[in-house]
């Protein structure tokens, strides 16, 4: 089946508090694809940010970002009795909802739905028990000064020994049961978008990291599922090695997986989390999928990933764990970096799609993998992801060779941008998906992330109110029209 969709964040809709929601603005945007004969919707992953505000640092794998439940929502459901905009800041502070507000918001809607929505809540925790860890954890941190876990001055609880468990769930009962509340918000206002988006033909396509953060209760509460030492610090951690676009390579700081001891429970923390992540979306891309086959580990405080080496992991036996437990799971892999002999025979036997990128295709010659003849139907082709930069930024920097190469093999439009949609689109490619800022035609300055760095503009860019054109919708039609990309309802 031939389809197209859009890669755009939750975060980066337009949104009166500055940072995009689970909203009328997610549901506009929904409507707006029908009408452009898109039929996917992919978004970064959604739960709660962590280190340098990075969706891929998230202290729980199973939880939602609070910042993206809609307050309108709640005003408009009664539950929340005082107006959203009472929660903005002035302009003078830039009119944006700060965490702080948000979280001063839904305190209030906890307050007063608490006693209310409590079997709902306890319901929705005992279908999600991995919920009732992330509570216990976010409220032990909070008593600790937000402190990394492997730091809490309490030890006992660091250990997750039973009488520590059992004496913060007494004392921070109140603190576990509004981490519950927010995220019974969180998925009841998921699951109405995504049955919303599903009403309109629409599929929504996340992305799950395969890496978990240090500081998260996943690592917290499964130490043994990761490569930790006797003091439950990482022996090894993630990264990837030198290349062309970083010299020192990536040291990404992620703690590595016991794949012998995951292997001894057939795989239920992974299977746990992927099921999660089948509740959430529909399709799932398994990020860094070449570390199922082989991962970079590095020891420990090193300063920069030169000292890595690979390693071996068990893709096979894993993903025939998964095939049986999970059939109706359907995945996409990340395929990007470094593609070894091991990768490809295990990305055959999965036959699960990989990744090209059109804008990688052209720096090199016909051979290129992303190159526009080496693309195959099993693939999901991109013109760009989150982690490079925009089509036009990308010609800005683009050296004579690449630019040759471009103008020889794509088609002649208006724009770099408008060249590499249409060549996208008229790609053999089953799937095709076009990142938003590509489709508006912008620069570098609507980046979404730059890899190997913190802070900046990473993660920040945000559409603007009147993005969504109904002039550039019809045109997408056509062309998704034209290239045989509207699934039959």
């Amino acid at each position: 089946m031939r389809r197209s969709g859009v890669l755009l964040h939750i975060t980066s809709l337009p949104s009166p508090g500055g940072i995009g929601t689970l909203g009328a603005e997610a549901r506009e945007f929904v409507d707006w694809l029908k009408e452009a004969g898109m039929s996917i919707w992919q978004v970064l992953p959604i739960g709660p940010t962590g280190y340098g505000d990075s969706p891929y640092q998230s202290p729980c794998t199973h939880a939602g970002n609070l910042m993206m439940i809609d307050l309108r929502t709640l005003h408009e459901e009664g539950l929340l009795s005082r107006h959203p905009d009472d929660f903005l800041p002035d302009r003078a502070a830039g009119g944006h909802m700060t965490l702080r507000r948000k979280t001063e918001a839904l305190k209030t809607s906890f307050r007063e739905n608490r006693e209310r929505l409590k079997s709902e809540v306890d319901a929705f925790v005992s279908a999600h028990p991995d919920i009732d860890d992330y509570a216990l954890f976010m409220a032990v941190k909070d008593c600790f000064d937000g402190r990394m876990w492997i730091e809490w001055p309490d030890m006992s609880i660091r250990f997750r020994e039973q009488k520590a468990l059992d004496y913060y769930r007494r004392v921070l009962s109140d603190e576990i049961a509004y981490y519950k509340y927010i995220q019974y918000l969180f998925f009841r206002q998921w699951h109405s978008l995504k049955a919303y988006a599903h009403s309109k033909g629409i599929r929504i396509f996340g992305d799950m990291p395969i890496y978990v953060a240090e500081d998260s209760s996943d690592t917290w509460a499964h130490p043994d599922m990761f490569q930790l030492d006797r003091d439950l610090r990482p022996v090894k951690v993630a990264g990837v090695p030198p290349d062309y676009f970083a010299k020192d390579g990536q040291l990404w700081g992620n703690p590595l997986y016991n794949w012998k001891a995951l292997s001894k429970t057939d795989y239920k923390w992974w299977l746990n989390r992927l099921k999660t992540a089948g509740e959430l979306y529909d399709i799932v891309r398994i990020d860094h999928f070449i570390g199922f086959a082989n991962y970079y580990a590095v020891k420990a405080g090193a300063i920069n990933a030169r000292s890595g080496r690979w390693e071996n992991a068990p893709g096979f036996s894993f993903f025939r764990t998964v095939k049986k437990q999970l059939p109706e799971l359907e995945i996409i892999a990340e395929d990007l970096g470094v593609v070894s002999d091991r990768v490809k025979r295990l990305l055959r036997y999965c036959g699960y799609p990989g990744m090209k990128v059109l804008s990688f295709g052209f720096d090199s010659d016909e051979t290129n993998p992303h190159f526009p003849a080496n693309v195959r139907e099993n693939c999901v082709l991109y013109t760009g992801t989150h982690d490079n930069d925009t089509a036009e930024g990308w010609w800005q920097s683009a050296g004579p060779h690449t630019r040759e190469m471009a103008k020889k093999y794509l088609p002649e439009r208006g724009s770099i941008s408008s060249s590499l949609i249409e060549a996208a689109l008229g790609s053999i490619a089953n799937t095709a998906m076009i990142p938003m800022q590509d489709i508006l035609g912008l620069g570098s300055e609507a980046r979404m992330n730059t890899p190997g760095t913190v802070g900046g503009t990473n993660w920040q860019w945000r559409m603007k109110s009147d993005a969504l054109t109904h002039k550039t919708a019809l045109e997408l039609k056509d062309m998704n029209e034209f290239f045989d990309r509207i699934p039959e309802e």
